[in-house]
């Protein structure tokens, strides 16, 4: 065993002519984030969906908890894939369920007793501070509140991994900073592994920088110092494809290569 939670390697991934993925190899361990970053069609999304099963690299390897899943059958990745929570851009909830009914959408395909259903939904929903909200209609919330009722519906089935593809695109700056908090309650906390995709770099650096514990139940957010250091957060910058910077916040920042330089900027 490799003692990896997800693994990529040398994996390629073209669509028509145009070359997405260019031999990325990358992995992460129980607990770790990964933040992706790069320009527009750089292949930042196409990695979640990779890794989500929803589509197949042409050349590479890609590994969950050791097992491979490039090969695997749709019947097979199902199995795999209730154990990966994933929270999208655009939120993607049914406009016809109220917020009760979204958030148990996954536990209703997989028959779990009524009850527990109940118990469950309440649970995933005051994780987010949305348990008031739980016989809402979609139509009902706003945009940040649509993001949050997807996240405890990513968490309902209490995953291990979380794919996040920029959830915090169109959101204002308070908005966004509570939905980072959760991702970094739910890394610093649940020990849950996460990727995290986005553009802003705002919300890129937060997450690099900002740690979480629990207290007597209470949630508390600190920033790193000079005595605390967050190991369990990468950045990991893509460039047409390839991967051209793997490292921390403070080596990001500190680069001295041009393209790098541009873009932080």
């Amino acid at each position: 065993m490799s003692g990896f939670v997800i693994e990529m390697r040398d994996v390629y991934k073209s669509y028509g002519d145009h070359a997405v993925l260019n031999g990325v190899s990358f992995s992460l361990r129980s607990g770790e984030t990964k933040i992706i970053i790069g320009t527009s069609g750089s292949g930042k999304s196409t990695i979640l969906k990779l890794i989500m099963g929803l589509d197949k690299p042409d050349e590479g390897h890609i590994f969950i908890d050791g097992e491979e899943t490039t090969k695997l059958p749709e019947s097979e990745f199902v199995r795999l894939r209730q154990r990966i929570g994933m929270v999208f851009q655009e939120s993607a909830l049914f406009d016809s369920l109220n917020v009760r009914e979204n958030v148990a959408y996954r536990l209703y395909e997989m028959g779990t007793d009524e009850s527990e259903i109940e118990t469950r939904v309440r649970k995933s929903l005051g994780f987010v501070g949305l348990e008031d909200a739980i016989e809402k209609m979609p139509s009902e919330l706003s945009g940040g509140m649509k993001r949050r009722v997807a996240l405890a519906r990513a968490l309902i089935s209490q995953p291990e991994i979380m794919l996040y593809d920029e959830p915090t695109a169109g959101l204002d700056p308070i908005t966004s900073r509570k939905i980072n908090q959760l991702i970094i309650a739910l890394r610093d906390t649940n020990n849950v592994t996460g990727i995290f995709v986005t553009h802003r770099m705002r919300d890129a650096f937060t997450l690099a920088s900002e740690y979480a514990t629990n207290g007597g139940g209470t949630v508390t957010f600190h920033r790193e110092g000079p005595n605390l250091c967050i190991a369990n957060t990468r950045f990991l910058l893509l460039r047409e494809g390839r991967i051209i910077f793997e490292g921390p916040d403070e080596l990001l920042r500190r680069s001295q290569d041009p393209y790098i330089q541009r873009f932080l900027a």
